[in-house]
């Protein structure tokens, strides 16, 4: 018994320098807020009022957040999807028998390195309905300008085409390691049977490149529900809350209302909604994702 309360006290001592971080900028932190998301405060006034759960109630029966719940799941949907099959189609595209693909392959992976907020304001002159690179490419198939971040209905694809087109090379260079981990001998094996090509990717290569789609899935889901400095630079979350997320009203409630109850409420919600769509991820992870021994 002292041997193994020794051992367990010497296991606990090697991860305390991990434990502290971990409990003074996550646990802590989250404890309080969800305590705020149980009072009204307006961040100034330094008397809380406790309201339970009258936070929440206004909350789930706010259209504004039905709403904004819609548009975050579109931009799951609309990003996350994109993105993997983009990589996907980059990786196969960009193998190394392309004469130059190394020099295709940095071109793609830049802007995952360059600053998002960069990126948004040149995508925002772009985006310009006058004199703009994307109305002029529209005028040269003589097509109608668009106005890209005023009309509610283009504002969302926007700010998609920019965070697609910021993260697919990232994803690329994910497929292009675990397509070249393939073992060569399935597929050779495959071939000799009579597969053709099409048939070597869908019943070899991607199966065992699954652990990379679903890594991939999990990372670009939680990436587009934390998405905000696009957001923020193209369209403040407009026009009419057309491109609002959860993360973005939780931004609106505190630092511009300051309604800091029912922004930690959001944040609250925001967090169960993380976890509840990873436990359903790994849930469909162990019936889908082949692991290679």
């Amino acid at each position: 018994m002292t041997s193994k309360f020794m051992n367990d006290i010497k296991a606990f001592g090697f991860m305390l320098p991990a434990l502290i971080p971990l409990m003074l900028f996550w646990f802590i932190p989250f404890g309080y807020i969800a305590y705020l998301s149980f009072m009204e405060w307006d961040f100034m006034n330094p008397v809380k009022t406790f309201v339970g759960f009258e936070n929440y109630q206004a909350l789930f029966s706010s259209k504004k957040f039905w709403d904004t719940v819609r548009v975050t799941l579109w931009f799951c949907a609309g990003s996350v999807i994109p993105i993997i099959l983009g990589g996907l189609s980059l990786a196969l595209l960009l193998s190394d028998r392309l004469k130059g693909s190394f020099i295709y392959r940095t071109l793609m992976f830049s802007p995952w390195v360059t600053p998002t907020v960069a990126v948004s304001i040149v995508w925002s002159w772009i985006y310009e309905p006058r004199v703009g690179l994307a109305n002029t490419v529209l005028g040269w198939f003589g097509a109608a300008p668009v106005r890209w971040l005023e009309d509610p209905h283009w504002a969302l694809v926007a700010v998609l085409i920019v965070t697609i087109w910021k993260s697919a090379g990232w994803s690329m260079i994910f497929y292009m390691v675990a397509i070249r981990n393939v073992p060569r001998p399935l597929l050779e094996a495959a071939s000799l049977d009579g597969a053709g090509s099409m048939k070597r990717f869908l019943y070899v290569t991607l199966p065992l490149i699954s652990p990379t789609t679903f890594f991939l899935f999990i990372v670009q889901t939680i990436s587009a529900l934390q998405a905000y400095d696009q957001i923020n630079i193209l369209t403040q979350g407009g026009p009419a809350g057309s491109t609002r997320t959860i993360l973005y009203m939780y931004y609106q409630s505190a630092f511009q209302s300051y309604e800091i109850g029912e922004a930690s409420t959001v944040a609250m919600t925001l967090v169960l909604f993380c976890l509840l769509l990873s436990l359903l991820s790994f849930w469909v992870g162990k019936r889908t994702v082949h692991y290679n021994a």
